[in-house]
């Protein structure tokens, strides 16, 4: 189950409990994650990842460091890492892989999205 239902502790802070079919974390992105929070003084932060319209091709990922889950998150933890995604932007998530390429050109976050139908050129937008 992608989400499943809320737990004890979830459900009072009133997030639910993902797994790994909504998002899932390579160990090189988990590094990266990890590397950030605990730069900004946050070690047991998220990472959030949502889906806002705009961009070349109509959709663009954000991706922003947080202190814990909001109210209707869900939350999946991949490679030692956090994730939450709101359930919108989970319908276009779902399947999708999160890498990070250390590189002087074209490095940074990667989303291999299995519900993009378009990517554009500069593969920061997508289309679903």
């Amino acid at each position: 189950m992608i989400a499943a239902k809320a737990t004890a502790s979830s459900s009072a802070a009133g997030y639910r409990i993902g797994d790994e079919r909504l998002i899932r974390v390579t160990t090189s992105a988990a590094e990266k994650v990890r590397s950030l929070l605990t730069k900004q003084g946050r070690p047991q932060g998220v990472l959030r990842v949502a889906v806002l319209g705009g961009g070349c091709s109509g959709l663009q990922y954000k991706m922003d460091l947080q202190d814990q889950p909001a109210s209707r998150d869900i939350l999946v933890e991949s490679s030692g890492v956090k994730v939450v995604v709101d359930p919108k932007s989970a319908l276009y998530v779902t399947g999708s892989e999160l890498d990070y390429e250390d590189a002087l050109q074209g490095g940074g976050f990667k989303v291999r999205n299995p519900n993009a139908a378009t990517t554009c050129s500069c593969g920061e937008s997508f289309s679903a």
